[in-house]
């Protein structure tokens, strides 16, 4: 149990006890801009007693939606220093999908971005009369404007958070078309911490992280939990267009000691010929949420010779950090997700959860404190993903002699284009809807920037030519995010099917990924 200080484990204890025995130091970097953790701690006291002048109360959800930028940090930590729940949205999502979430939480209060103002508008539109809406940055009609809230410095009260509460509700993209909140506890979040001190190795007392991810991931919200605890800077990219030479000089102009990206951004890094020079500074270098192939860690290892390289790997469920590569094995155990962390015990197991031989493909399922509670109002997606008291992943792996595991397939068709997550199912429910189309499945492709990314493959309906790429795209806008509508479309009279009717999806994917 924690109450307001700098004597608790949460990240605003943290924050509260790095303001009280370090105040000048900096927390956040942010276009140039720093927060020092005194101001940090200023800024989520008093926006924690706008919330609670507003309504908010223990156990309340506040969604927000938002590019990076340090007013998501301060909204998330504040949002819990009441005991409520912060629920990210991601901002790339279509105003219909953004508007969902934020009903499903039930949110009582909108904290947004002015940059995102006709996404917060249409938001608002759709959603509940009566939810509150505060902006940061540019001022929006009908909003209250995030600075004058701060400028009312209420004091917030005194709220025991028990480490068991729901600190974040973070929704995952759904196979159904719908997507589920995972619930994330205050102890899973200092689980993440524990896991990501060890495996980047944040022992120093000069650490500069680059949180380059959108903060509504949990693996970059996850990121930050670390930085508040030991008492490290974060510094927080600007969400956009990824510019690998504008990436290099903030690594340089902020002596970054350790980054996570995913393999396409790695790439673009390795490909500037500044990059030696530049990022000298970086210790520790980490990749995930895609894989990535043995050229790319070949090359990184050339271009940042000095740095560790670790691997990571998870899912949002589990907070989200379940495996680690560690830099010595890097390309030892190419291709491999490494070994589950200290704070996770796996098993990998069979359709009756017994366990499978090594060497033998099974589901690997999770025990341990950075488990998620469960899905937000859905207790029957709940027991499914807990029964048989493990927490299952859906994914297939297999493990080596020496216990290196291996991902041999994805769940539930996952396709992961520039380290968003898209499943199949959802884009297939909205192509599904054209008139033109009678059947259709989608599939990852292999895509140079990407990685990859979705391929529709389609049964025109009965006397309807074939839709284009272009035209699919343009049925989707007002239906899917923009990163989840399909790059291409093939025409096919049939689906390859089994004998119980099951679309054969590894043929699709052989048959179109050359």
């Amino acid at each position: 149990m924690s109450v307001s200080g700098w004597g608790g484990a949460h990240w605003s204890d943290h924050v509260a006890r790095h303001a009280y025995t370090r105040p000048e130091a900096v927390a956040l970097r942010f276009e140039g801009a720093s927060t020092t953790w005194a101001e940090l701690d200023r800024r989520i006291r008093a926006l924690a007693g706008g919330l609670h002048a507003r309504g908010v109360r223990r156990g309340d959800r506040v969604a927000v939606l938002m590019t990076n930028r340090p007013e998501f940090v301060e909204t998330v930590v504040a949002a819990n220093l009441l005991g409520a729940i912060a629920v990210p949205v991601n901002f790339r999502l279509s105003a219909a999908e953004a508007a969902y979430i934020v009903a499903d939480s039930g949110a009582r209060v909108l904290v947004a971005d002015g940059g995102l103002a006709p996404l917060t508008a249409a938001v608002r539109a759709s959603g509940d009369s009566g939810l509150a809406c505060l902006v940061a940055g540019e001022p929006v009609d009908g909003a209250e404007r995030y600075e004058d809230v701060l400028a009312e410095a209420a004091e917030p009260p005194a709220v025991p958070v028990d480490e068991r509460d729901t600190a974040l509700i973070m929704y995952t993209s759904g196979t159904t078309g719908r997507p589920k909140g995972a619930m994330l506890s205050h102890l899973n979040l200092l689980m993440q911490s524990f896991t990501l001190i060890r495996a980047w190795r944040l022992f120093g007392d000069d650490e500069v992280n680059l949180c380059a991810s959108p903060l509504f991931h949990i693996g970059a919200i996850g990121s930050v939990a670390p930085m508040l605890m030991v008492g490290a800077t974060t510094v927080i990219l600007p969400s956009g267009r990824f510019d690998a030479a504008a990436v290099l000089e903030l690594i340089e102009s902020e002596q970054v000691t350790s980054a996570f990206l995913v393999p396409a951004q790695w790439q673009l890094l390795c490909a500037e010929p500044s990059a030696p020079r530049r990022a000298g500074s970086l210790r520790t270098i980490s990749w995930g949420a895609a894989p990535a192939t043995v050229t790319l860690l070949e090359r990184m290892a050339e271009v940042f010779p000095h740095a560790a390289n670790v691997a990571v790997f998870g899912q949002t469920e589990m907070s989200p950090v379940t495996c680690a590569l560690e830099a010595g094995d890097a390309l030892r155990k190419i291709g491999s997700v490494g070994r589950p962390v200290a704070t996770v015990a796996a098993r990998i197991v069979d359709a009756g959860m017994k366990d499978v031989a090594p060497g033998e493909v099974g589901e690997i399922v999770y025990r341990g404190p950075s488990t998620m509670a469960g899905y937000w109002n859905d207790p029957q997606a709940t027991a499914e993903a807990f029964e048989g008291g493990w927490f299952h992943s859906g994914d297939l792996v297999r493990a080596d002699e020496e216990g290196f595991l291996y991902v041999v397939d994805r769940k539930k068709d996952m396709i992961i284009s520039g380290g968003e997550n898209i499943y199949c199912a959802e884009v297939e429910n909205a192509l599904a809807a054209h008139p033109a189309v009678a059947e259709v499945a989608v599939v990852g492709v292999p895509h140079d920037r990407w990685g990859e990314t979705p391929l529709a493959v389609v049964v025109p309906a009965a006397g309807a030519q074939a839709p284009t790429a272009a035209e699919l795209a343009e049925w989707c806008r007002e239906r899917l995010a923009s990163y989840k509508r399909p790059t291409a479309v093939v025409a096919v009279a049939e689906l390859p099917r089994n004998a119980s009717g099951k679309v054969l999806k590894h043929e699709l994917r052989a048959a179109h990924s050359g």
